[in-house]
């Protein structure tokens, strides 16, 4: 169903259940469970080594899980199945390239395999902001726009679930926020997009949910905001080199914690008010900035408890 409210009965787009693969020794993934309903934008998060690329490949029916099953819209993806690729599009950390041909050539050529035509390859090419330099070899293009027509193939045959490893990169900033803005829009189409990402602000701000892997477990399956309001870990108050001796900082009323770091001065809090008070009454605010607990804030308590 495209561009429509799936029905609340509607069956998820992916249902992993008991999920695991290991290699010798190592679990890459253990007892992962996990649903995605159809239209969700759902984040993989984990430092390298997590097991976020094996599970997402054993999904896409690029590996076999050791145990657990798979569907992804109904389809079993193993044994190899045939009739879930047209449904599914997927980019890759190392997506494969036709380098003699140019980037129009080469996503035509894509296109082709699925049984779609020209119209479709200039679709996706327009998408990710490819149509200018669409007449260039692919062995030329810079390692940005290679990325972008990694994203492009993985789009040219409009599948229903979308898979992106790393989209954003290689990736110069202004590029990363015109691909962020095509992934708003498909999501709005009703696509189910999987994503993985070592950016965390990118994460909080694109995904309807995240999961945080830690050494092949969900650690962590949540919004982005109600991880953050779930971990309590407060506010921040960044003061300016030489305004307040760490020690004084420390003893303001509803202060937690103090550390420091080039000069700057981070107060911890619970109560932000409270601390902003206390802190005028002992030193200029001009300068004084304030940080909320943002979802990297979250990643790096919950690995680190979990090392």
């Amino acid at each position: 169903m495209r561009g429509e409210e799936m029905p609340a009965t509607a069956e998820p787009a992916i249902e992993v259940v008991g999920l695991g693969k290991a290699y010798g020794k190592v679990r890459a993934v253990d007892d992962v469970s996990l649903t995605v309903p159809r239209g969700e934008f759902i984040g993989l998060l984990g430092p390298n080594g997590a097991g976020k690329t094996t599970l997402i490949e054993i999904v896409e029916g690029l590996r076999v899980p050791d145990t657990g099953t798979v569907t992804v819209l109904g389809h079993r993806p193993h044994p190899r199945n045939l009739a879930l690729l047209p449904l599914i599009g997927v980019q890759t950390q190392q997506s494969a390239f036709f380098p003699h041909l140019t980037a129009r050539e080469h996503v035509e050529t894509v296109a082709a395999f699925y049984g779609r035509g020209r119209a479709d390859a200039e679709r996706a090419l327009a998408q990710v902001g490819l149509t200018d330099s669409a007449d260039a070899r692919v062995a030329r293009v810079s390692g940005g726009q290679r990325q972008r027509l990694a994203v492009a193939s993985a789009l040219v045959h409009q599948p229903e679930v979308i898979f992106l490893d790393e989209p954003t990169g290689a990736l110069d900033p202004q590029a990363r926020r015109d691909l962020w803005s095509m992934l708003r829009e498909l999501k709005g189409e009703g696509k189910t997009i999987v994503y993985t990402t070592h950016h965390l602000e990118e994460a909080e701000a694109l995904c309807d949910r995240v999961a945080i892997l830690h050494q092949g477990r969900v650690v962590a399956l949540d919004s982005p905001r109600d991880l953050i309001n779930r971990a309590e870990l407060g506010s921040q108050v960044l003061v300016p080199a030489g305004r307040i001796a760490p020690e004084l900082a420390g003893r303001l009323d509803g202060v937690d914690a103090v550390t420091v770091a080039d000069g700057t001065v981070t107060l911890h809090t619970q109560q932000l008010t409270r601390v902003l008070a206390a802190l005028g009454a002992s030193t200029e605010l001009d300068g004084v900035q304030t940080r909320a607990a943002t979802l990297e804030d979250v990643y790096l308590d919950l690995i680190g408890a979990q090392s």
